[in-house]
């Protein structure tokens, strides 16, 4: 599911991948919020809130704010930029070595603040998960062509009204051309995104109540495994298919 593959990404594929990136996004967020009292993939929010620091004489309020639109849209970017060179050199397993990244990146920040922990620090950690979010988000939106955007549950759950409508009008108006199965399934992708993204905010809280940056540390190392066993399991794959080639 974290390997882009030249057919077309199965429903059932994109239900896994918002598993895993949805989940994990909402446990992020959640774990952020508990910390710091803000979510670092909430844009529309942050966005809203810059134009009401445009009047206030809060300046470093305003500054922090767009600080943090600013690195989510970098971390869309570079793991755009990454995506394009994997690409290029047709190396199967970017979007891995982005989630790798990802967790190196989240690692590090969560240990820090385990082991030296300010309130000076928090804009600065704050503003790196944003970068984070970024990252999560565009790996997912990307490997499933816009079906499965782990952060983004406003965009999500315009998708389900959308496949809800195509649904339900393939009932009442007999020879439309909705496709009632593909709806059905697209409909089940983006409700399984958004239930993923909701347990994955409850786990967080709790794991975050109980264990700290400890907990976003261990979600880091999770993350990491995660992409290298794909990584593995892909070049083991391709090993076989090789000897199977040459024994024919």
């Amino acid at each position: 599911m974290l390997v882009r593959k030249k057919r077309m990404r199965s429903h059932s594929e994109d239900r896994h991948l918002a598993l895993a990136m949805a989940t994990t996004a909402g446990i992020l967020n959640t774990m952020a919020l508990c910390a710091f009292g803000i979510f670092p993939s909430h844009m529309s929010g942050n966005t809203s809130q810059i134009s009401a620091e445009v009047f206030s004489s809060n300046s470093g309020k305003l500054i922090f704010l767009i600080g943090l639109v600013s690195a989510f849209l970098s971390g869309c970017t570079i793991a755009r930029l990454i995506t394009l060179l994997g690409e290029t050199l047709r190396i199967r397993t970017i979007f891995c070595i982005i989630l790798i990244l990802e967790g190196v990146i989240l690692a590090t920040a969560s240990l820090f603040e385990s082991l030296f922990y300010s309130p000076a620090h928090n804009n600065g950690f704050m503003i790196t998960m944003s970068f984070i979010m970024g990252l999560h988000n565009t790996i997912s939106t990307q490997l499933s062509n816009g079906r499965v955007r782990s952060t983004h549950i406003t965009g999500t759950l315009t998708d389900v009204g959308i496949a809800l409508g195509t649904y339900i009008l393939s009932f009442i108006i007999s020879g439309t051309l909705c496709n009632r199965y593909f709806a059905f399934k697209q409909l089940c992708t983006h409700l399984t995104t958004i239930a993923c993204f909701l347990s994955g905010c409850i786990t967080g809280m709790l794991l975050f109540k109980e264990y700290a940056f400890k907990a976003m540390l261990a979600i880091a190392i999770i993350l990491i495994i995660f992409a290298a066993t794909a990584i593995l399991m892909t070049l083991r794959n391709v090993k076989n298919f090789k000897k199977r080639s040459t024994i024919v």
